[in-house]
């Protein structure tokens, strides 16, 4: 049968950790005050505002509030979708102004050129939402690798850890789950993904990170596809 398309995870994996942490993350916390309160009646933001305050479970909450609670998320790595959702829209004006520019690990900008070659179709899932994702990718160091993807993922298909998730994606893409190959750094990730069927490899970049019982790649570049 084969492996006819990949699914990667983004942090950890295709791009460095510290880089989500160190500067992404960051970076939106202190947006997130004068951000809420210039567009706050744009309907997406206010969309986000609102479903914010049934999370918290404060209705009543006002915006520097709501700010409150996003930046405390934030601290947190929530993986809430109006904060995601927010982020998105605030990592997009940082990466317009060139502020920052995305980290992809080399291997990686290597290897998604080779599987394009190859006919593979790629996609990636992310806890960060789509609209983070292709940010992410169209503004990388190694230019814009967006018509390299077939599509993206987030948390709008399920958590990461939920099985029903990787069946979702299976079932989006069209494919046998003995088709897909997802490649992730978190081992929870690939339990849930392996428990739908998928083909797994875990990318292990750190010393001492936590391991399962998966294949195992230190990069793209050792990731041989069948």
């Amino acid at each position: 049968m084969g492996i006819r398309a990949i699914v990667v995870d983004t942090a950890g994996t295709t791009t460095d950790l510290n880089f989500i942490q160190d500067v992404l993350f960051p970076y939106s916390a202190k947006a997130l005050p004068e951000f809420l309160e210039r567009y706050q009646d744009n309907i997406l933001v206010e969309n986000c505002i609102s479903d914010t305050k049934e999370m918290a479970l404060e209705p009543d909450a006002d915006l520097p509030r709501v700010t409150e609670i996003l930046q405390q998320w934030v601290a947190e790595d929530r993986k809430a979708t109006p904060l995601k959702t927010l982020q998105g829209l605030i990592w997009k004006q940082g990466y317009a102004k060139n502020e920052f520019t995305g980290h992809i690990y080399p291997d990686f900008i290597e290897a998604i050129k080779e599987y394009k070659a190859q006919g593979l179709r790629i996609y990636s899932f992310s806890s960060g939402s789509v609209e983070a994702q292709k940010l992410l990718f169209s503004h990388s160091d190694g230019g814009d690798l967006t018509e390299l993807f077939n599509g993206h993922f987030d948390t709008r298909t399920g958590g990461k850890l939920d099985k029903q998730a990787y069946c979702n994606i299976i079932n989006t893409i069209s494919l046998s789950p003995k088709q897909i190959l997802f490649v992730s750094d978190m081992v929870d990730e690939l339990k849930a993904a392996a428990a739908a069927g998928l083909i797994t490899c875990q990318m292990v970049r750190e010393a001492g990170q936590r391991t399962g019982d998966f294949r195992q790649v230190k990069s793209f570049a050792e990731l041989k596809i069948d």
